[in-house]
């Protein structure tokens, strides 16, 4: 681990005989000094340094073998998550008041280079911060801790006890959208993961049911209200033989928050907005906005936080922006008509006009169009059209749980219309 500024060494440990402490001068040399590296995967002879950078500081994996890729970056990304839940936050300050904590941790987690348990719960049972406990309560937390470790779930402690037990699932979807000018869709795609909030005593099962009509395999061939997701990928504590068979999530979960399945959709994207934008420049002195936009949602349901981004042309003087929907200004410093709207309700419509002065130029540049950028947040509704059917826990002292489902779909910079 390596810090940013000064490409001091905060953190450093050897696996193999075949590297020397001095690689990590390589790496600050040849990729943290210099401005023109930008993958983070750098191969120099036959060596590859593998990098993640997070507040400053850079987590470098280096290897000589041909490693897979993916796995070290899943390993390097899984160190900084386990220290965030250890200590709130991963930055400089935080390495240097626990590094104690950190080697002992990487010792854990990793064996002669090869990734072992890094299941935070598991890892919070013996590794702590909190000062030392008597040696007879430390034995019998022992074969605790070497049960959880070596058992069918590592990632759960059997002993977990609540008085209220609670199941919390978001689905929550990030769409991406890439519109001509012509209305034509360039690209819709659904970013989404289902994040779960466990608070259930002993070792409960719980299924998990989605769409009937979901299509996995692109080979399957789905109608047009079909939900089709062309990648899913699952914490290790769901069995994945159940799903293949019925798309029912069967899992005993982790004690508290954990990422339950990440997926990707690529097809009948339910695009929650539409934005049509006409924009006319009069001569070389004015440039007229007329940008409407129209939910494409039930009026049960509303979109929250929406903000339009219009650009301007670079020699624009004033804007004069007249809404009755949220509030519209013109900001010079990022040449853009900001336009926010608190709430839009379904089936609703708002319009923005504007007028933007332009400074009169010798020369006639060509103005190149930036899109409009939208952000915005429905509750309740996806753009994939994933739907949780039922949640069911099951336990042996056959206890009453509550279960809650939410849904969240957004758009942060990444749902862009051209003009």
């Amino acid at each position: 681990m390596q810090r940013q500024m000064d490409k001091d060494v905060l953190i450093s440990r050897l696996y193999r005989t075949d590297f020397k402490r001095s690689i990590a001068d390589v790496f600050r040399i040849q990729v943290v000094s210099n401005s023109d590296v930008r993958s983070p995967i750098i191969t120099l002879g036959s060596t590859s340094f593998f990098h993640v950078r997070i507040n400053n500081l850079y987590v470098v994996a280096v290897t000589k073998t041909n490693a897979n890729a993916a796995l070290v970056f899943e390993y390097c990304y899984r160190f900084i998550n386990i220290c965030k839940a250890y200590f709130g936050k991963i930055d400089e300050e935080a390495v240097k008041n626990n590094f104690v904590v950190i080697y002992e941790l990487i010792d854990e987690i990793n064996d002669f280079g090869y990734p072992q348990n890094s299941e935070i719960d598991t890892l919070k049972s013996y590794i702590t911060t909190e000062s030392i406990v008597s040696s007879s309560i430390a034995a019998a937390k022992s074969s605790k801790i070497t049960t959880q470790a070596t058992g069918a779930t590592s990632w759960r402690r059997a002993d977990v006890k609540y008085k209220k037990n609670e199941a919390f699932v978001d689905v929550i979807e990030i769409v991406n959208l890439s519109m001509s000018a012509k209305g034509t869709v360039l690209r819709a795609d659904v970013d989404g993961h289902i994040q779960m909030r466990a608070y259930l005593s002993g070792t409960p099962e719980c299924k998990f049911g989605l769409n009937d009509k979901l299509v996995i395999d692109k080979n399957e061939k789905g109608g047009t209200d079909a939900v089709e997701l062309d990648d899913c990928r699952f914490h290790q504590c769901v069995r994945l033989n159940d799903f293949d068979a019925s798309r029912t999530i069967s899992f005993i979960p982790p004690d508290g928050e954990f990422e339950l399945m990440r997926y990707r959709s690529t097809s009948n994207v339910k695009l929650p907005l539409r934005i049509i934008p006409s924009v006319t420049e009069v001569g070389t002195s004015q440039v007229q906005y007329t940008v409407t936009v129209k939910t494409n949602f039930n009026n049960k349901l509303s979109a929250t936080n929406v903000v339009l981004r219009i650009p301007t042309p670079l020699n624009t003087t004033s804007v004069d922006c007249k809404v009755v929907t949220g509030k519209a200004k013109y900001v010079p410093g990022e040449n853009v008509i900001v336009w926010k709207i608190a709430r839009l309700q379904g089936g609703q419509e708002c319009t923005l006009t504007a007028t933007a002065a332009l400074t009169i130029t010798t020369t006639r540049q060509v103005w190149a169009r930036p899109p409009i950028d939208v952000d915005f947040q429905v509750l309740m509704f996806t753009a994939s059209g994933l739907i949780v059917r039922f949640l069911k826990v099951f336990e042996k002292s056959n206890y009453t749980s509550v279960k809650w489902v939410r849904y969240l779909t957004k758009a942060d910079g990444s749902y862009q219309v051209r003009f």
